[in-house]
């Protein structure tokens, strides 16, 4: 019988050497770790500037939304929603809350036109105890007061919460002085006027100084406009305050005393209160307007300098400088905005255009135009403040010929 062969299966001899494991070393791993970083280097600035691009067109996107708002109003009612309006009671004491003292900025009367129905409802058909188009603007428990409307946010301000109410980056144009351009022909002050008064000589000093667009406590009217739609400013941006004495957003006090402040718009940076190390801020215990009642874009309802106007004086981005520590100070008031390098601002025609801070601004010590002004500051007079200031002018019939 024949026995089939078989080769005998070799057994595994045990090796002599170890395989090495498979993995990083060391300075593998920080080599890659340090290519890994330069790249998040070089991505990160364009990732930021491309949000910031975002932001920066959700915000123009904003102003020209606002814009449209404002012809379809002049549509509806043959003329601009009125920046001081309300309701007023003759001889009611402040803080009454039984009028709103005319102090309504024109973007409450555009709620309705900016998809705000539900809010303007509130304000003009009261349920409560609040008179029609509500109580005082500084009446915190008062809901639409301290609403916050997202088409009046710019998305690159991170300003947010107390101490202010409903906050606004967007503000109107009042021309290029200062005189008069809280109290409009009517004269009211918010802090001290109780019975409206002397009409005929307020009228007079507000049709000299108030040269803008808009003007407070009066109805105005695209034919007013007679430098032409496109010409002129009627809207721009504010950055809100952020509590940290920024010169944008808060303002120093020029000595208590409005006339210096009108007479010299750099005021505040000839009296040393900027920090010569930090000129973007406030010197340290330097006098400024109390944050909690007068930062910047505080109060979207309310019509103050601080919270809802603007001015064409010194160029954008520039310091405010106002001339009293009360509730109706008023001073030199640029916009700002939190872009690099300048402001969106709204024309009379509805165009957006975004001005660079560094506009030709004329000469920025020179005296505003007002009643009492002589020679280039009389009434009448082209704006002392270059290409900047005639944008914000509605009438004083200069050619606009540079671009900007």
């Amino acid at each position: 019988m024949n026995t089939p062969f078989v080769l005998p299966v070799p057994r595994s001899p045990r090796s002599r050497f170890v395989s090495p494991r498979q993995g990083f070393t060391l300075v593998e791993l920080l080599v890659v770790i340090a290519i890994i970083g330069v790249l998040v280097g070089l991505l990160l600035p364009a990732v930021q500037a491309a949000r910031e691009a975002a932001r920066r067109m959700s915000c123009s996107n904003n102003v020209k939304q606002l814009g449209l708002s404002i012809h379809n109003y002049h549509s509806s009612y043959n003329q601009l929603p009125m920046h001081g309006g309300g309701t007023w009671v003759n001889g009611a004491a402040i803080g009454s809350d039984v009028s709103n003292r005319m102090d309504l900025s024109a973007w409450v009367g555009l709620t309705p036109f900016f998809e705000q129905q539900a809010l303007w409802e509130q304000i003009s058909n009261p349920s409560g105890a609040y008179p029609a188009m509500g109580p005082e603007t500084d009446e915190a428990n008062y809901q639409p007061w301290v609403t916050e409307l997202a088409t009046l946010r710019c998305p690159s301000d991170p300003g947010v919460g107390l101490p202010s109410f409903g906050r606004t980056n967007y503000a109107v144009c009042l021309g290029d002085s200062i005189h008069y351009m809280d109290r409009g022909p009517l004269g009211i002050e918010s802090a001290t006027t109780v019975t409206l008064s002397n009409l005929a000589t307020h009228a007079t000093e507000a049709r000299a100084a108030c040269r803008g667009a808009f003007v407070s406590h009066q109805t105005m009217r695209f034919r007013d406009v007679l430098d032409g739609m496109s010409n002129t400013i009627f809207a721009g941006e504010i950055a809100t305050d952020l509590g940290d004495n920024d010169i944008r957003t808060i303002a120093a006090i020029g000595n208590d005393a409005s006339e210096l402040v009108r007479e010299e718009p750099d005021y505040c940076v000839h009296d040393g209160l900027v920090d010569p190390n930090r000129p973007k801020f406030w010197l340290a215990g330097a006098a400024t307007l109390a944050p909690s009642n007068h930062g910047r874009g505080f109060r979207w309802a309310s019509s103050g300098s601080s919270y809802t106007g603007f001015n064409t004086i010194i160029p954008p981005n520039r310091e405010l400088c106002f001339g009293g520590p009360d509730a109706s100070s008023h001073g030199v008031a640029p916009p700002s905005s939190r872009h690099q390098g300048g402001v969106h601002v709204l024309m009379g025609d509805g165009s957006v255009k975004f001005v660079t801070d560094s506009i030709i601004g004329g000469d920025v010590h020179h005296e505003n135009v007002w009643s009492g002004g002589a020679g280039e500051s009389a009434p009448g007079s082209k704006s002392p403040y270059g290409l900047w200031g005639a944008l914000g002018t509605r009438a004083s019939r200069e050619v606009i010929s540079d671009d900007f």
